[in-house]
């Protein structure tokens, strides 16, 4: 089963086929999940933020979606999120399928590991068969396509000033968001694949004169929506069957 986290503007579980709301009680929580099917292969949904956009990224229960996409069977998941561009090279209304990251933020429950010393590998921070779906598929439907990226997670939910841009300019950051973390991390903590596509919907600040407004960044996520949700469709029928990563980290190998 392949699980897919929609983000900003990818809330709508109607791109599934014979679609189930249900709800999913895990150890942090209870999720809502919508499962289904995207073409052939079974698929379970799940809003980052809530259907109505309500939960603000610093709120997100990211323990809890993982552990439910994680007990709906899912075992390969599809983070779609929203980024802001760190770089004039990298414009407004293309994509990137990030391949490593930088975690800023802070205050967030960060590990299904509080009692226990487990240290997951990180060398390859995004699953690289699933990367290479996203890839393929991004290619098919959006004319500027970035395979490689490095994502930096902020607290949120304000955006970064200009001279926060240009310290993560300096950390060797590409696109800056607030939602890629810890998720990636739990995710390969869970033993799942994980790996993200991310909509560039504006520069950060700074990186031009004009001052960021929720309407361009809107805008910008309305304009990429239909071409999303194609790419995200193609990529879940390429993914193989098949999990040949090393993704699924035995946990004795990672305990101390």
């Amino acid at each position: 089963m392949i699980g897919i986290i929609g983000g900003t503007g990818f809330y709508d579980p109607h791109f599934l086929s014979e679609q189930e709301k249900v709800t999913i009680e895990t150890a942090y929580g209870d999720c809502q999940v919508f499962i289904g099917r995207v073409g052939r292969k079974k698929t379970v949904f799940l809003p980052r933020h809530g259907p109505e956009h309500r939960i603000p990224p610093h709120r997100v229960n990211y323990r809890g979606n993982i552990s439910a996409l994680k007990l709906a069977g899912a075992e390969r998941i599809i983070s779609i999120n929203s980024v802001g561009s760190l770089h004039k090279g990298l414009a407004p209304g293309g994509v990137v399928v990030p391949h490593d990251f930088i975690d800023l933020t802070r205050g967030r429950p960060s590990t299904f590991y509080d009692d226990e010393t487990v240290h997951v590998d990180l060398s390859r921070s995004y699953c690289e068969e699933v990367r290479a779906a996203l890839i393929g598929c991004a290619k098919a439907h959006f004319k500027e396509v970035h395979e490689k990226g490095v994502y930096v997670c902020t607290e949120g939910p304000r955006f970064e000033t200009p001279a926060e841009v240009r310290m993560l300019q300096l950390l060797g950051g590409d696109v800056v968001g607030m939602v890629g973390l810890p998720e990636a991390v739990l995710a390969r903590e869970a033993g799942l694949c994980y790996a993200s596509i991310s909509s560039i919907v504006n520069y950060a600040c700074g990186i031009t004169e004009n001052p960021l407004t929720i309407k361009e960044l809107k805008e910008a996520v309305s304009a990429n929506l239909g071409s999303m949700k194609k790419a995200v469709a193609c990529a879940v029928s390429k993914i193989p069957e098949k999990r040949g990563c090393s993704c699924k980290q035995a946990p004795e190998e990672a305990r101390v």
